[in-house]
């Protein structure tokens, strides 16, 4: 490459990263349009179901945040679990980490309590979805 044609191809990357972003000016202000919702608070853990479908049943899991728990043939990690101040019971979601047992990531991300389909992890033999949110360590609940 000539000096020529790196400055030009400098000169050129304002207006290439202009015309990325369709010419809006992006800003690092809030919207004031978007409705931030209640605040949210985290959880120590979280009430998961785990179903294995070869065999057909089904297990409720207590986890802590940072804990992993092994179904079978694949681990589950809670990375986070957060829930709408004020009412833990409603809108719950957490942050899972799934691997298989050599370590290959199944599903890394978001699961929403009253959308399970949303965020689903993929696999041909187990559904992992999370219930609620536990508010307090130790704490069992039936659901």
């Amino acid at each position: 490459m000539t000096l020529r044609a790196l400055v030009l191809g400098l000169a050129l990357l304002p207006m290439v990263a202009a015309a990325q972003t369709g010419g809006v000016e992006l800003t690092i202000e809030p919207n004031p349009n978007v409705d931030a919702g209640p605040p949210v608070v985290t959880a120590p853990g979280a009430f998961l179901r785990a179903l294995d479908k070869s065999v057909g049943r089904a297990t409720d899991i207590e986890i802590e945040t940072g804990q992993t728990v092994v179904l079978g043939r694949i681990a589950v990690r809670l990375l986070e679990c957060r829930y709408p101040e004020g009412s833990p019971g409603s809108e719950a979601y957490a942050h899972l980490e799934i691997t298989d047992l050599e370590g290959r990531g199944l599903f890394d991300g978001w699961m929403i309590a009253s959308s399970p389909a949303l965020s689903a992890l993929e696999h041909p033999r187990y559904d992992v979805w999370v219930l609620r949110c536990n508010t307090a360590s130790g704490e069992t609940q039936d659901g």
